[in-house]
């Protein structure tokens, strides 16, 4: 198609890597608050100076890199879980199923999106996983298919995960104190009064509004793709076979201590034994947090893998997908730091409330988060850089925190489909390219721009 083949060449030759724009848009906050911040009576040097300070103190705020590390342990031990013995053996049973393209890019569509509610690490892997062993199948059994849309079907669990239960801004403001934190120094005392210690899953994942919004979602995209591969030709496979599980031989005393299912069964147990004790009561309120999650997903990957070997294997497997995360947040910390200290979240909040009202409001919040995750192409990044700006604005129109911040993570999401930074691992576990995958995940994305908007003003 001529339209996804234009969006992937203004990709590859204008849009820079996601590094770059953190460094561009780290250059452009400088500017800006320089420009609109300053006081009169203070020297432009002298203050660029005081801004390039408070760039610095973003950076290094304990909190964020904190938060940084929780973010990428959930995509590390998601991308573990999937490449574990039980997790490849669900997959390959479903491609049993998988008779024709009509069916297996319902399939696949559906099963990726649910996966992607629970873990957003775990849903990445697995869609691309179970895409390319679909296509394996296929190429075994001499049933005709197309490849691209299964490939497309495999990346539609990124266009729901940040309304599910990793979703980086609901598990955040999950945590006590998290909000507040966020808005101090930002907010006047008036607004601070009206944050809450938490909001928990029950006002945001687990409200009935967003389960049906999810449930409308999974069911429109998985007839969509239905639909396309019932159009669709069938391509041409040729693919070697995608190993799940490697098996090391195990030779010295040492090799045998770290290939013992025993030992790793036992330390697994006693994570999950001291997982239960310390967060039952969390679990039960619904207080869903990332060590909550990644203490979990710690405990039932060395169980799954059976064995250290098998799951320090699977972790170097993993390891790649954080670099970009790991390099970017601190950057993102800094714009952070620089918007927080010289007033910049106030004067944009105070834009978007003089053309807004309270009913309009989370219709902005989605569009300028789906524009907004062209160039932060991070979940955890955009919450970081345009939390505080939702925060205070809804708090100033008396919108709910939880509907406004819901919106942010639906544009976040959404956009997904278009941003090919996060379809990286898939394209390469796929060996498609992007531009195959792009006419059917550009439909996806129109599909579920309407539901969530929909769903924004009904609900």
């Amino acid at each position: 198609m001529k339209l996804t083949s234009f969006i992937e060449n203004i990709f590859k030759k204008y849009l820079p890597s996601p590094f770059t724009i953190a460094v561009l848009l780290t250059i452009v906050t400088l500017l800006l608050a320089v420009g609109f911040t300053k006081p009169e009576n203070v020297f432009i040097g002298e203050y660029f100076m005081t801004v390039l300070q408070f760039w610095e103190q973003g950076i290094w705020t304990n909190g964020l890199l904190v938060f940084a590390y929780q973010m990428m342990l959930i995509l590390v031990l998601g991308h573990v879980l999937v490449l574990s013995r039980p997790v490849s053996f669900f997959i390959l049973k479903i491609t049993k199923y998988c008779t024709n393209t009509a069916s297996s890019a319902a399939i696949v569509s559906s099963t990726t999106m649910i996966v992607a509610f629970f873990n957003w690490g775990l849903g990445l892997v697995f869609g691309a996983l179970l895409a390319r062993k679909v296509a394996e199948h296929a190429q075994k059994k001499g049933i005709k298919l197309n490849y691209p849309i299964i490939g497309a079907a495999g990346y539609t669990g990124l266009m729901v995960w940040h309304g599910g239960i990793s979703g980086s801004a609901p598990i955040k403001i999950n945590e006590s104190g998290h909000i507040k934190n966020m808005m101090n120094t930002v907010s006047s005392e008036k607004i601070m009064q009206q944050i809450p210690e938490v909001i928990n899953y029950s006002k945001t994942v687990f409200s009935w509004w967003n389960i049906i919004i999810f449930l409308v979602v999974l069911l429109a995209v998985s007839v969509t793709f239905y639909f396309l591969g019932k159009k669709a030709n069938p391509t041409k496979i040729n693919l070697p076979e995608y190993v799940l599980n490697k098996e090391d031989k195990v030779v010295t005393k040492v090799e045998k201590l770290e290939g013992s299912r025993i030992v790793s069964t036992m330390f697994g147990l006693l994570i999950l034994i001291t997982f239960f004790y310390r967060y039952f009561e969390d679990i039960k309120a619904l207080k869903i947090t990332p060590n909550l999650i990644n203490f979990f997903m710690l405990g039932l990957g060395i169980i799954l893998h059976g064995s250290f070997k098998k799951f320090t294997n699977a972790i170097k497997e993993s390891i790649g997908d954080i670099s970009g995360v790991l390099i970017q947040f601190p950057l993102y910390f800094g714009i952070m730091g620089i918007m927080k200290s010289t007033g910049m979240v106030t004067l944009i909040s105070s834009f978007f409330v003089s053309i807004a009202s309270a009913k309009t409001l989370p219709i902005f919040t989605f569009f300028s988060a789906g524009l907004v995750n062209i160039f932060v192409p991070s979940g955890g990044g955009q919450w970081v850089v345009q939390g505080p700006i939702v925060v205070e604005s809804a708090l100033q129109l008396g919108v709910s925190l939880p509907k406004a911040i819901m919106a942010l993570a639906y544009g976040d999401q959404i956009t997904n489909m278009l941003q090919p930074f996060w379809a990286l691992p898939l394209l390469g576990i796929t060996k498609l390219k992007a531009k195959e995958i792009l006419p059917y995940t550009l439909i996806a994305m129109f599909v579920g721009t309407i539901i969530y908007v929909l769903g924004l003003i009904i609900f």
